[in-house]
C-alpha cells in the first residue's frame, strides 16, 4: 500500500493503483451511477493534456526527461480511449473511474486524468505510482491549467467528434428514404391532412418530403461544428490566463490543432468562453430539432403501416419480433417505437442543458460535467438510433400497393384533380351522390361517362407531375 495525502488529509492505496487521491475522493464523494465518462470526452481530454506537456516543454518549463516520459504515456492512453470508442475493451475504465455525475466543475475528472497520466509516466521512467516528486499530477500534468481551461476545451473537442459521426447518420437516414422515394415513386395513394382524406400522392413524394427534411437536418449539423471551434484553453482558472506565460497561452492552441486535426483556434475573449456555454444550448437545439423530425417521420410510419387488415395499412415495416404474448401473429413497429423514445430522451436533455446552461455563476459555470454527459450522450444515442433506424426499419419498408389503390378509390379525394376539367359543381355534385349512395367516387364517376378509367388516371397523373404505371 501507498500513502498519499492532500489538503484534506491521508489515504492509503494499493501499489498498483494507477488513480490517486483525488480520483478517490471523487469515486467516495458522488453516487455511482452505474454510468461513465463518455470515451470521446476521454480522449479529447488526454489530447487536451498532451497538447499541454507539448507547450510547457517548448516553453522551457518541463524538463525533457518529464515531456518524453509524459508525452509516451499520455498517447498510450489516447490509444487505449480509441480501442474503448470502437467498442473493443473498457481497459481505459480501469482507470477513468470517475462517475459523469459529480460536483466541482469537472476537477474530478481533470484530476482524475492528471494522475493517471503522471502514474502512467512514472511505470515509463521506471519509477513506483505515487512517486510524484518526480512527475506531479498538478506540478507537471496540469502545468499552465486549469479545469475550468482544460474541460471545456475538451467537451467542444469530444463533442465536434460526434458532431461529425452524427451528421453521417442523418446522411445514411437520408440515403435510405430516398432510395424508397425511388421504389415508390409510382405507387399512388391518398393524401391526408389532420387525419382526413385529402388529394391524391404518391408514396414516393411522401418519402421524398421524409428525405428533404433529413437533409435539412443534417445540414444543420455539419454547419453547427463552427460554433465549437472557438476554445478557451489557456485562460486557466478565470479566463485571463493566471498562472501560464504569454508564450504558452499564445501557442497551445495550435499544437492542440495538430494534435487533433481539428480546426480549433483560440477564442477571442477567454473570459468569455470560460464564463459561458451558452454555445452548447445553441448547438443541442439543433440536434433536438433533428430528434424532433425523426418522431414526426416515425409516427407518420406508424400511421401508414396500422391495422394492418383493420387499419391504413398502405406499407409493410420489416418484422422485427412477436408483438404479443397473448395475440398470435402481432407484430409491433418496435424499431420506431425504439426511436421515439431515443428522440423524446434528447429533448429531454435539451430541457437539462438550457437550465444549467442558464445556472452558471459569476466567472464559471459549475455544472458543465451534467452539461457535457448529456449533451454527448445525446450525439451518441440519436447517431445509434439513427443508424438502426434506416437499417432495421426503412430499408425494409414495402408499400401494399393495392391497399394504397382501394383506399384511395374508395375516398372521393381524387375529385379535386377533376376540377380543372370538369368543373366545380359538376364534381360536387358527383361527390354528393357518391355519398348519398354509399358508393366509392371512383364508381360514380365511371357511372356518370364523363371520364374511363385510364383517363382518369392520366389526369391525376397529370396533376402531380407524375407517371402512374
Amino acid at each position: 500500500m501507498r500513502t498519499e495525502k492532500d489538503t484534506i488529509g491521508e489515504i492509503q492505496l494499493p501499489d498498483e493503483c494507477v488513480y490517486g487521491i483525488q480520483t478517490y475522493r471523487s469515486v467516495q464523494n458522488f453516487l455511482k451511477s452505474g454510468e461513465r465518462i463518455n470515451p470521446y470526452l476521454i480522449k479529447a481530454y488526454l489530447q487536451v493534456k498532451l497538447a499541454a506537456v507539448e507547450t510547457n516543454y517548448k516553453c522551457g518549463l518541463l524538463l525533457k526527461e518529464k515531456h518524453d516520459a509524459l508525452s509516451e504515456a499520455i498517447q498510450n492512453l489516447v490509444n487505449e480511449t480509441e480501442i474503448a470508442i470502437q467498442h473493443k475493451s473498457d481497459s481505459i475504465y480501469e482507470k477513468i473511474i470517475c462517475d459523469p455525475y459529480q460536483g466541482g466543475a469537472g476537477t474530478s475528472l481533470n484530476m482524475n486524468v492528471n494522475e493517471v497520466a503522471a502514474n502512467a509516466a512514472l511505470k515509463i521512467m521506471g519509477k513506483e505510482y505515487g512517486d510524484y516528486a518526480s512527475v506531479h499530477p498538478l506540478d507537471d500534468v496540469n502545468m499552465s491549467q486549469s479545469t475550468n481551461d482544460t474541460f471545456p476545451t475538451a467537451l467542444k473537442i469530444a463533442s465536434i467528434y460526434l458532431l461529425r459521426e452524427l451528421a453521417d447518420s442523418f446522411s445514411k437516414l437520408q440515403n435510405s428514404l430516398q432510395k424508397k422515394e425511388d421504389e415508390f415513386k409510382s405507387v399512388l395513394k391518398l393524401g391526408r391532412t389532420q387525419f382526413q382524406d385529402a388529394v391524391p400522392i404518391t408514396l414516393g413524394q411522401e418519402f421524398g418530403a421524409y428525405a428533404q427534411a433529413i437533409a435539412r437536418d443534417r445540414w444543420r449539423l455539419y454547419n453547427s461544428e463552427e460554433r465549437l471551434r472557438s476554445v478557451n484553453l489557456g485562460g486557466t482558472a478565470v479566463g485571463n490566463s493566471v498562472s501560464a506565460v504569454k508564450e504558452y497561452v499564445l501557442n497551445v492552441n495550435s499544437v492542440l490543432k495538430k494534435i487533433t486535426k481539428l480546426p480549433i483556434a483560440k477564442s477571442d475573449d477567454l473570459i468569455d468562453a470560460t464564463q459561458n456555454l451558452d454555445v452548447f444550448v445553441e448547438v443541442h437545439g439543433l440536434v433536438k430539432s433533428g430528434a424532433v423530425t425523426i418522431i414526426k417521420i416515425c409516427n407518420d410510419l406508424r400511421f401508414l403501416s396500422s391495422g394492418p387488415e383493420g387499419g391504413i395499412g398502405e406499407i409493410n415495416l420489416p418484422p422485427k419480433q412477436a408483438g404479443s404474448s397473448i395475440m398470435p401473429g402481432k407484430v409491433n413497429p418496435v424499431i420506431l417505437e425504439n426511436t421515439i423514445q431515443i428522440c423524446e430522451l434528447v429533448k429531454g436533455h435539451d430541457v437539462i442543458i438550457s437550465n444549467l446552461v442558464g445556472n452558471g455563476n459569476l466567472e464559471l459555470n459549475p455544472f458543465g460535467p451534467m452539461i457535457s454527459h448529456t449533451f454527448l450522450k445525446s450525439l451518441e444515442l440519436l447517431r445509434d438510433s439513427n443508424i438502426n433506424l434506416a437499417v432495421n426499419c426503412i430499408d425494409g419498408i414495402t408499400a401494399n400497393v393495392e391497399r394504397c389503390k382501394l383506399n384511395l378509390i374508395n375516398s372521393s379525394a381524387i375529385a379535386a384533380s377533376l376540377i380543372t376539367t370538369f368543373g366545380y359543381d359538376t364534381i360536387q355534385d358527383l361527390v354528393k351522390y357518391a355519398q348519398k349512395h354509399k358508393v366509392p367516387f371512383v364508381k360514380a364517376l365511371m357511372k356518370s361517362k364523363l371520364i374511363n378509367e385510364k383517363e382518369l388516371y392520366n389526369i391525376i397523373s397529370k396533376d402531380l407531375g407524375i407517371d402512374i404505371e
